[in-house]
């Protein structure tokens, strides 16, 4: 409960500065939309119709009253021609964001921890090496670096799948995965090496325990005492780690989605803020900072189902 408090609290402060910062932000977002020859009649009127003429505190309070109901106003952008809500907007963008972790997901956490366990298996050989060097190459890489890598590779020199990710609604499945195949990829080497170096050092440190030994005094293969004693034990920080690059999948896929021009979240924050489109960066900034703390919170859950011990870590150690 005290977790879920927490994560509320620090919500609302996170969405306060969203506020902040936007309405910081310098020049006229009324000029912005209307253009340069616009009147200073229109853009009074314009100002007044969207409400930017209010005080900031009265616009906050109505932005998150609304956003707690899930309506986020009207796209700045769109009042100009056909007028669309921001939620309508944002809706679609979210279910193709969230295919688009889900997709990166399933490969990712399978092979990391397969990784890991054979990283830790075959501790200090060349298995290990190679895993740790091609690793820590990844992490050390820039998202849109991997990005064109991958799309050099594979669609200049080996034409197997597409440079730009473009998908709709009505795109049959198997269209899709080999549309997303590409930035699913990219998210997969982002984020594979900090899960898998996760799993190997929490292995490698319950191997030292004293249940460990016994198991191996009893002759039990390494694989066995990895899979069936040292795997098990290690669940916690492995579902924490793996929780948090499951958030990171979903809110820092901003790149990425720019990069291969994928309809996600992402690319529609960026176009808005090109736009000026106000109350669009606001909600997008906020839906990725609601999925980050959510995911987080999962991962503290997640932990603590993981290893009951960790509600009340003076009733024993190790089993």
């Amino acid at each position: 409960m005290s977790r879920l408090i927490l994560g509320l609290m620090t919500l609302v402060l996170v969405s306060a500065l969203i506020f902040m910062v936007v309405a910081l932000l310098p020049g006229d977002f009324a000029r912005a939309i209307l253009g340069p020859n616009a009147t200073p009649e229109t853009v009074a009127a314009f100002r007044h119709e969207v409400g930017l003429d209010r005080p900031a505190l009265a616009r906050y309070l109505e932005w998150i009253s609304g956003a707690v109901r899930g309506d986020f106003g009207l796209s700045f952008s769109s009042r100009s021609g056909n007028t669309r809500t921001v939620a309508e907007m944002i809706l679609p963008r979210f279910r193709n964001t969230l295919f688009l972790a889900g997709f990166a997901a399933l490969m990712a956490v399978p092979l990391a921890i397969t990784l890991g366990v054979l990283s830790a298996l075959y501790r200090n050989s060349w298995l290990d090496r190679t895993v740790n060097a091609m690793t820590l190459t990844s992490i050390s890489l820039p998202e849109f670096f991997v990005a064109y890598l991958l799309m050099f590779f594979f669609v200049v020199k080996i034409p197997l799948f597409y440079s730009l990710a473009s998908v709709d609604a009505g795109t049959p499945l198997g269209e899709r995965l080999l549309r997303t195949a590409l930035p699913a990829l990219t998210l997969v080497l982002v984020t594979v090496a900090h899960m898998m170096r996760m799993v190997r050092a929490s292995i490698i440190a319950v191997l030292a325990s004293p249940y460990i030994e016994m198991a191996r005094l009893k002759g039990l293969s390494p694989a066995r005492i990895i899979l069936r004693h040292a795997l098990p034990n290690a669940w916690a920080p492995i579902v924490s780690v793996i929780a948090v690059n499951l958030a990171y999948l979903i809110v820092g896929v901003v790149v990425v989605e720019v990069v291969f021009v994928y309809p996600g979240v992402g690319q529609l924050m960026v176009d808005a803020v090109s736009k000026r489109d106000v109350p669009v960066v606001q909600a997008c900034a906020l839906i990725f900072a609601a999925t980050y703390i959510l995911m987080n919170l999962a991962a503290d859950i997640l932990t603590v189902v993981s290893n009951p011990r960790l509600l009340h870590p003076k009733e024993g150690g190790v089993r």
